[in-house]
């Protein structure tokens, strides 16, 4: 079974800056996508960045220039930094992984953290 810990959550003012990390352990055989959604109080869950397995990234329109996605392969781990915070960016932040966990297998399955509560607000 896979776990996925998050971290760096927190309380920060407007324009402050943060990193959120993610860090899956257990049977791991190759991770094809991972990255950050996250989940404002009344919203919908949307995408925030995600990176694939050549190293290709993809940011939502709404972080792109403010947010950046970094992965330790080694480690199985995603980091976000997110610099120049809004009100707007107040959410559950969820990383995910999509990956294989044993050779042979060919469907991905999805991987969920239970989530990193991101407060901005003066």
């Amino acid at each position: 079974q896979v776990q996925l810990v998050e971290s760096g959550g927190g309380l920060v003012e407007p324009g402050g800056s943060l990193r959120l990390s993610c860090e899956a352990s257990g049977r791991i055989f190759s991770v094809y996508s991972t990255g950050w959604y996250r989940q404002a109080p009344g919203k919908q869950r949307e995408l925030v960045a995600s990176i694939v397995a050549n190293g290709r990234t993809t940011y939502a329109d709404f972080v792109r220039g403010r947010f950046t996605i970094s992965r330790d392969n080694a480690k199985n781990r995603i980091d976000l930094q997110m610099n120049s915070l809004s009100p707007e960016d107040a959410a559950v932040y969820y990383c995910y992984f999509e990956l294989i966990e044993t050779a042979g297998v060919w469907s991905p399955d999805m991987y969920w953290g239970k989530g990193t509560s991101v407060t901005v607000s003066s």
